[in-house]
């Protein structure tokens, strides 16, 4: 049986889920979880920045890893780019910490990512 394009050409030996399901793993498993955020409209212009960068480099990518998976790269990346604007793909962000025995996450109250 067919296990789809992504599942079985881009990532085989992986599973992709939803965030929920990695939420509560995380919790499940003494993880505090201080941020969860939808990166959709951010990876619909990475994605396309992906894809454009690998035309540019098209040459070079296919001696390095081949033409077959440059082909396979290049259309998930184009489909993905169009997946992600229509919002019919999502990826998220989840941000957690092993709290310690005092309570105390190590975490700021109001993160600023770095900006």
């Amino acid at each position: 049986p067919s296990r789809g394009f992504i599942n079985r050409y881009v990532f085989p030996d992986g599973g992709l889920t939803g965030s929920g399901d990695i939420v509560r793993a995380m919790e499940d498993n003494g993880f505090e979880v201080h941020h969860h955020e939808n990166l959709r409209q951010h990876y619909a212009r990475t994605t396309r920045s992906w894809c454009r960068n690998l035309s540019a480099n098209w040459d070079k990518c296919v001696v390095e890893a081949g033409v077959m998976t440059c082909r396979v790269w290049g259309l998930y990346l184009a489909g993905s780019s169009l997946g992600f604007e229509r919002n019919e793909i999502q990826l998220h962000q989840v941000l957690a910490t092993r709290t310690d025995g005092r309570g105390s996450a190590g975490y700021p109250l109001r993160p600023d990512f770095g900006v």
